[in-house]
């Protein structure tokens, strides 16, 4: 393993979305982290297009028994850090709850991952992305005018204030434990993170320049200056030109004179933006490429998931690479001496129960009567 995590073993309960997000950061910079996938799965899952599964070993227990219980306990005992994904009160039942957890080793570092966080009134009802950047106040704000609100993948709940969240929460509990010398839980809300995400634009609001009607603000598709534009071959181009030497160098290469285009008359931006796009409609989105990308128009290509990876930009920083056969980003940010790296494809559910657990400190006989009591696969 390379990475400035390097050292560091952390035990992932197995889950979905942000969860395996989470394991996939840690261990793209060097943390050594052990999926405990439930039983039943062991055999399934293992496509190298399963991204957020790489760069980990599974082993495969059953969390309904006492041998798989104790056995997640004596991984706790020698983890840094353990996370899990589930509703508030799950893990309590299953006797695998942050103090049983931390009597066991003290200075673990106990990460939950939840949409709701562990209490409130909604903290045990279902729900997913879409719902907790609802009340977060961010998806009302994504969209255009007039247009119902869009839902921006699941990037901004899910991996953004979800599974950044709760790796970075886990960090900055593991730098603590350096001064303090003891674990604690980080409790890693979707709902929490989506709402830090939108931290400016409520500073943005408090102070009028920022209302509450969707697509009438400059970063929410209101500006001319700062949107995406289809080309005269049915593709697009974004442009973000908000400094006024940038707008100025929008004006000189669409062409449109200055007192045609005035930037802050916002009362007239929805004729104004009529304009722009009749200028970027006159040309195919490489003849804007050739005119502008590269200048300070702050201006880009629209590009799919298949072309990404080729543009020349994303080439030369290697921001893409082909692991297993499957193009996909690479490990991030970049260290100037311990950059992260891909170590392992994703793992079958199970596939590396003895060997891990041996390298985890149990023996050939505790794993074969593990086995034998179907606590293990």
């Amino acid at each position: 393993m390379a990475g400035p995590l390097q050292g560091l073993k952390v035990v992932e309960i197995a889950g979905i979305g942000p969860g395996p997000f989470c394991g996939m950061l840690l261990a793209d910079l060097g943390a050594e982290v052990l999926r405990l996938d439930r039983i039943e799965a062991a055999g399934s899952g293992g496509s190298p297009a399963d991204v957020n599964a790489r760069g980990r070993r599974s082993v495969a227990v059953n969390l309904k028994s006492a041998g798989g219980v104790e056995t997640v306990l004596r991984l706790a005992e020698r983890a840094d850090a353990l996370f899990e994904g589930f509703r508030p009160g799950v893990m309590e039942r299953l006797g695998l709850g942050p103090d049983v957890c931390l009597a066991r080793n003290p200075r673990l570092v106990y990460g939950r991952m939840t949409g709701w966080g562990q209490e409130g009134p909604l903290a045990k009802v279902a729900g997913h992305d879409i719902n907790y950047i609802s009340i977060a106040g961010a998806l009302h704000h994504m969209g255009r005018r007039g247009q119902p609100p869009t839902p921006p993948l699941n990037l901004v709940g899910d991996f953004g204030g979800g599974g950044l969240l709760l790796a970075y929460g886990m960090v900055c509990a593991l730098l603590e434990r350096e001064r303090s010398g003891k674990g604690q839980v980080v409790d890693a809300a979707m709902i929490d993170g989506a709402a830090t995400l939108m931290g400016v634009f409520f500073g943005a609001r408090h102070g009028g320049f920022w209302v509450d009607e969707r697509g009438a603000n400059m970063l929410d598709s209101g500006a001319h200056f700062y949107d995406a534009y289809e080309t005269k071959d049915g593709r697009f181009v974004s442009i973000g030109s908000i400094e006024p030497q940038f707008y100025a160098l929008l004006l000189q290469h669409t062409g449109i004179p200055a007192e045609e285009l005035p930037q802050w008359e916002r009362e007239r931006w929805p004729e104004l933006k009529e304009k722009v796009a009749a200028a970027f409609r006159t040309r195919t989105r490489d003849e804007w490429c050739a005119l502008m990308e590269g200048s300070d128009v702050c201006f880009s290509p629209v590009l799919t998931m298949g072309e990404a990876p080729d543009h020349p930009h994303n080439r030369a920083r290697g921001t893409f690479v082909d692991f297993h056969g499957v193009v996909q980003p690479a490990p991030a940010p970049r260290f100037s001496r311990t950059n992260g790296e891909l170590s392992r494809p994703p793992a079958v559910a199970g596939q590396h129960t003895d060997e891990a657990l041996s390298d985890w400190g149990f023996g050939a006989d505790e794993i074969a009567e593990l086995r034998g009591a179907k606590a293990i696969a």
